[in-house]
């Protein structure tokens, strides 16, 4: 996980008809955190898919406080890893507090609150509450390996859980983050983890007017004065899996985006491998250290024939660094997005893949 330690803060106690609770502000050095948020005193927001805040204490229950702005956010309650029975919930635009576990036993537990949905959901977390004889934990150490990951739906996790209609709809509640290829290698590796993805983003053009090389850089994706500071978290591998939706948009010449991007002229194998190279060797300048996986798949733009997967490998080829590689997903010939089961096999390639090539 992603961990940042941050400022003490005051906790209170307090009593009220013989009932105790415990609120832990959002700044409170125990809470570790695992990707891009911003945090001040009262709130911490998170932008991402894969964000998650992370607490260990003692008490018979627990309880937190959300707003979503935009899109409505989806999350999971995770209680002392048992991810089988995580409670998933939803963070709509009102402020609310949403209990998220109680009837506890008396012991030590492990809360880690895991952000699902897309990152057209700003989520604003506003502190913990700890029901009972409560008591914050010291934080575990942060975990030795990092590892980041910029993509599309498919590393976003779009369409994971879908509902009873079997629809790939694209609305919040059928993301799920947590079982996306990314997260689960992650956590094989027992590595800190950072998503930097959005459903429908290219490198060239989008389903809508903001690129991945624009916003790659950003705290807040939607806000162009927020930037990250990359000195927080230096991964020491990046998978990069990029390009399916310029495959699509590149063929649409009267899309809004073509328009916009390309005027009335379709992109050349050249300018496709460029605009790569490009943004790989923005991705090299932020971490001249990592070793960086070229990813692409497991849907169309790695089907029998496509173009794509050799874009990727002459843009790696031309930049002549042993710590670039490149990898293409096979093509899963079904419809609608990755599935669960879909990427597992996705994370068991790229597994693979690391524990064969890369030492860390």
């Amino acid at each position: 996980m992603l961990i940042r330690k941050i400022s003490t803060v005051t906790l209170l106690l307090f009593s009220l008809n013989g009932f105790c609770q415990l609120t832990i502000k959002p700044n409170d050095k125990n809470i570790s955190y695992m990707g891009r948020v911003k945090i001040a005193q009262d709130s911490a927001c998170f932008y991402w898919p894969g964000t998650s805040a992370t607490i260990h204490f003692k008490g018979t229950g627990i309880s937190t406080t959300l707003k979503s702005n935009n899109d409505i956010g989806y999350f999971y309650a995770i209680i002392d890893n048992d991810a089988e029975h995580a409670f998933k919930f939803k963070s709509d635009h009102s402020k609310t507090t949403i209990s998220l576990a109680s009837g506890l036993s008396s012991g030590n537990h492990t809360l880690q609150l895991y952000k699902l949905s897309n990152n057209t959901s700003e989520n604003i977390f506003y502190g913990f509450q700890i029901d009972g004889k409560a008591k914050i934990n010291t934080p575990e150490k942060p975990l030795k390996r990092k590892i980041e990951f910029y993509g599309n739906s498919i590393t976003a996790g779009h369409g994971i859980d879908l509902g009873a209609d079997g629809i790939d709809s694209g609305k919040p509640e059928t993301f799920n983050n947590y079982y996306t290829y990314a997260a689960l290698t992650a956590r094989h590796f027992n590595a800190q983890y950072s998503s930097i993805s959005r459903s429908g983003i290219g490198i060239m053009v989008s389903w809508f007017p903001e690129i991945m090389p624009e916003i790659y850089d950003r705290l807040n994706p939607m806000d162009s004065n927020s930037q990250w500071d990359f000195a927080q978290y230096t991964p020491d591998i990046v998978v990069i899996n990029l390009f399916q939706n310029d495959s699509w948009i590149v063929n649409l010449p009267n899309h809004e985006q073509f328009i916009s991007r390309f005027g009335t002229t379709k992109p050349t194998d050249d300018f496709i491998i460029s605009a790569y190279q490009n943004f790989v060797s923005s991705i090299r300048k932020k971490y001249p250290n990592a070793s960086i996986i070229c990813a692409l798949g497991n849907m169309d733009a790695t089907k029998e024939g496509s173009k794509w997967p050799g874009y990727i490998q002459k843009a790696v080829e031309r930049m002549h660094d042993s710590k670039i590689y490149s990898v293409a997903f096979p093509y899963k010939n079904t419809g609608n997005h990755p599935t669960k089961e879909e990427q597992q096999l996705m994370a068991n390639d790229l597994i693979a893949f690391i524990e064969k090539n890369i030492k860390w």
